[in-house]
């Protein structure tokens, strides 16, 4: 008897749960169907406000078919669906559920007319109606599109919101929005004044860009307030801008050390001019290219380790044709660097047509895996995923080359040979396997820079080309051989380039660059860290 009562008990709950949703939905369908005998864009607009006013997420379908043009009322019983264009007909949906009708003729249906003004409407309802979503990143969302649309109808829904917000990130959005929508209404001037400090203390371009209009319309005090306001965002601003550019100088910089790195070890140890160093780079990156295709072909599930592999893979491709380069043309040339410099030409002309003849001249797709996509904002420096994961591993690779150098029996032999290649030979260290391994390493490097390189340029046969000459100023610059000016000169070169950019454009910004290291060579000729070897010694 306990137990019938229980469950007696929880239908009747139920079914007062249900009652409200039912009668509810009632109350929606009725107000849909006065869209049928609008007769006019008023009339339509004053429907399309009782529905936003009902506050039910459900409406959003009748609206935004409404804004697209595709409401339709049938001829034969004035009923309101959402159309959709099946062939020559039109098929019918349920303007709540979004459940099939039924189908009809073109001929049998009236398309419920909008203008420009009503879309508007539409699309500032539609954000008030996400005000109290349940999902906080829609909540945001809609904030930040009532920001950036001011309306004064928008005063009470977002007071509405702000008292029901307990998330405080969302709630200061909310808020911010509501100072925006003030500033274009009829507000008092004390009010207008609150909201123009709310809106200063966001402190972005959209701020700025609001209280610049609110500038140019207002008079006395509120005026005022708003240019004070804009010359303490203009400040702000400049700061996050000069934050902005050393971000991306660094970011430059990771890129130059990478595609640099494995150029300063062979320049270092052997004195070569290895104008081939470009194509070295452009291995890697068709490498990763090769291996993502292979992976979309046959293990789709693996795309986001694509990179995790092409890296031992590049490192290898571009290693095997680097010692197959030192063993079959460069040790004959030792001693000879203009020699070196043209035979090393001719072999990065001989790598570009062959990577042409066998991928074509154009650009290769390298798609980025899912955790280098995207970006993320700090206060108003915006990081995209990718530059960052790129200044990680560049900082790995520098970390790990400094270990083998100064850790390694095999690092000691390269900085003996850089020292005194004939006392090291005179101790036994077989120098030319040292030149050929060193070789080798530093291709290798490149072609792991390849594979970074991959996510942010186009993988193309010209892809080293626009490395190599960025690459020598960065050595020549840092100091031949030396891995910590390398690092230095990278980020310094990359960070003076990004605010010489502005000013003088890419191609002038580098032309001064270059100047500039040419009057730092006349005073420093072994650049910021100047090793001894045989490079320098010559």
């Amino acid at each position: 008897m306990i137990l019938l009562r229980a469950i007696g008990l929880m239908l009747l709950l139920t079914m007062a749960s249900l009652l409200p949703s039912s009668a509810a939905e009632s109350d929606l369908r009725a107000a849909i169907a006065k869209f049928a005998t609008a007769t006019n864009f008023s009339a339509t607009e004053g429907v399309v406000r009782e529905l936003a006013a009902s506050g039910d997420p459900a409406v959003e379908r009748p609206l935004s078919a409404l804004a697209d043009g595709n409401l339709y009322v049938r001829k034969a019983d004035s009923q309101v669906f959402v159309g959709k264009e099946a062939g020559e007909g039109i098929e019918l949906l349920d303007p709540l559920s979004g459940e099939k009708a039924a189908d009809a003729a073109k001929a049998d249906l009236t398309k419920i007319k909008v203008n420009n003004g009503l879309r508007r409407t539409i699309r500032d309802v539609l954000g008030t109606l996400t005000l109290r979503a349940k999902d906080a990143a829609v909540r945001l969302a809609a904030a930040a599109t009532m920001f950036k649309t001011p309306d004064a109808a928008n005063i009470e829904p977002l007071d509405a919101a702000i008292a029901a917000e307990a998330d405080p990130a969302v709630k200061v959005l909310f808020e911010q929005a509501r100072a925006a929508s003030i500033l274009v209404s009829d507000k008092p001037e004390a009010d207008k004044l609150t909201a123009i400090s709310v809106v200063a203390a966001r402190g972005d371009r959209d701020a700025l860009s609001l209280l610049t209009s609110v500038e140019a319309s207002a008079q006395g005090a509120v005026k005022d307030a708003a240019t004070a306001a804009i010359g303490h965002i203009n400040s702000t601003l400049a700061l996050w801008d000069a934050g902005q550019n050393i971000w991306y100088g660094i970011s430059l910089g990771s890129v130059l050390l990478l595609a640099a790195i494995g150029l300063a070890i062979t320049f270092g140890v052997m004195g070569v001019i290895n104008m081939a160093h470009g194509e070295m780079v452009m291995l890697g990156a068709y490498t990763t290219f090769v291996v993502q295709q292979v992976i979309r072909t046959s293990f789709p599930g693996l795309f986001d380790w694509s990179l995790v592999i092409a890296l031992p893979l590049a490192f290898l491709v571009a290693a095997l044709v680097g010692l197959a380069i030192e063993r079959g043309i460069i040790r004959f040339l030792y001693g000879r660097p203009l020699e070196t410099l043209l035979a090393t030409w001719g072999v990065s002309l001989i790598l570009q047509q062959a990577v042409r003849t066998i991928f074509g001249p154009t650009n290769q797709e390298v798609g980025n895996p899912s955790w280098m996509s995207g970006s993320f904002d700090i206060g108003q420096l915006a990081i995209t995923w990718n530059r960052l994961w790129i200044l990680v591993f560049a900082l790995a690779v520098f970390a790990v080359l400094l270990y083998v150098m100064k850790r390694t029996p095999w690092g000691l032999q390269m900085r003996a040979v850089t020292a005194n290649r004939r006392m090291a030979a005179s101790m036994g260290i077989r120098t030319p396997w040292v030149d050929a391994l060193t070789f080798a390493l530093g291709s290798g490097i490149a072609g792991i820079a390849g594979v970074a390189l991959s996510q942010i340029d186009n993988v193309s046969p010209n892809l080293g080309r626009g490395y190599i000459i960025d690459s020598f100023m960065v050595v020549v610059f840092g100091g031949v051989g030396n891995l910590w000016g390398t690092l230095v000169g990278a980020f310094s070169l990359g960070i003076v380039n990004k605010f010489l950019e502005p000013y003088a454009g890419a191609v002038l910004g580098k032309i001064v660059v270059l100047v500039l290291i040419i009057l730092f060579i006349q005073k420093r000729p072994r650049g910021l860290f100047a090793l001894k070897g045989r490079a320098v010694e010559a």
